[in-house]
């Protein structure tokens, strides 16, 4: 009976810690404020634990027994600046966007077109998290990380990251190896420079008749653009962008162009098209539909979300639904944005 009231107690709810608003549980949940505490709970859990930051980017299937740490090591700091740049580190557990409001105030210019992204800084490397014509590793300087298995802190300069579209050496081949405790930025103090090339945002300045717009004033279209178009995850369980946008060699393009000329197309390099995920979900008629207690979004394709009491099972479903789809009628393979956890 005794061992029962003890198992209880260590029962911990993950609603919370999920943007998808998934109701599953942790049998061994544990936080870490500091670079020590993460050694000591890597020294005392040997088997590998599932490390949790703001919880954008996650799915849980099912309940978990495997040890989680929750990386909550706060702070930012200014460690060094010239009249043009300055750099500062920012603690793993400090939220992505609370960090962008905060340059801003700062006049700190660099990630304005990254403004409203969910989760914290700790993943967004990981990720290499992107929006609106820029990506993190246009500002990343360096971060600090800790093996899991050597139980030794290291420090991951820019080059040693592989930074590439939604991806880092932190998703491939360091995955699970490493945990960031702190990322350090490179931003600009004066003669930012503004990207507004993305079209949504350069035909809302035009609208506006801004021609010379300032950091502050993307940060809000950016905003503006995000709230409209995506669900706010406080609302609706979501994690964004569920699927990556596919990239396809130029023969696969020409295959594709003949089905349908049509198709909206980024081209990445003579032999390499970025095709919108988004795109082709809603031509295989999946934009804005119900299916049981899951769906896509009446405004995203992209977008998952929970309508109200779905498990991460039946939407983990429902994904893998649209992937059949997509590859059966235009033979590409999505990728998972999101992380799936069983």
């Amino acid at each position: 009976m005794i061992n029962i009231v003890n198992l209880k107690t260590h029962i911990t709810s993950l609603k919370e810690y999920n943007t998808f608003g998934i109701e599953v549980t942790a049998t061994n949940f544990n936080k870490a404020k500091s670079e020590n505490e993460i050694l000591d709970f890597i020294t005392e859990n040997e088997s590998k634990p599932l490390i949790l930051g703001g919880g954008s980017n996650i799915l849980f299937k099912n309940n978990i027994t495997k040890p989680i740490l929750k990386i909550d090591i706060k702070g930012i700091e200014i460690i060094e600046e010239n009249k043009e740049s300055i750099y500062i580190s920012v603690g793993a557990g400090e939220n992505w966007n609370d960090f962008v409001k905060w340059s801003l105030a700062n006049n700190y210019g660099g990630i304005e077109n990254l403004s409203l992204i969910p989760g914290n800084v700790g993943s967004a490397p990981i990720q290499n998290i992107g929006a609106y014509g820029v990506e993190l590793n246009d500002v990343f300087h360096s971060c600090r990380a800790i093996s899991i298995y050597e139980k030794k802190l290291k420090i991951f300069k820019k080059e040693e990251c592989n930074f590439a579209y939604r991806s880092s050496i932190f998703k491939e081949k360091l995955k699970n190896k490493y945990i960031i405790s702190s990322v350090t930025f490179k931003l600009s103090k004066t003669n930012h420079i503004i990207n507004s090339e993305y079209k949504p945002l350069k035909d809302l300045l035009l609208n506006k008749g801004n021609l010379d717009p300032t950091i502050q004033d993307i940060s809000k279209l950016v905003v503006q653009i995000r709230t409209n178009k995506l669900p706010n995850p406080k609302k609706i369980g979501n994690c964004g962008s569920f699927f990556k946008n596919p990239i396809i060699s130029s023969i696969n393009f020409e295959k594709l162009m003949k089905l349908n000329n049509n198709i909206p197309y980024y081209k990445i390099s003579k032999n390499e098209f970025k095709i919108p995920a988004a795109w082709l979900i809603e031509e295989c008629g999946f934009k804005g539909i119900s299916e049981g207690k899951t769906g896509t979004h009446k405004k995203h394709a992209l977008v998952i979300v929970n309508k109200g009491g779905a498990s991460g099972l039946e939407i983990y479903n429902f994904s893998q639904k649209i992937k059949k789809t997509i590859l059966k009628k235009f033979n590409i393979l999505l990728e998972e944005e999101v992380n799936i956890f069983e």
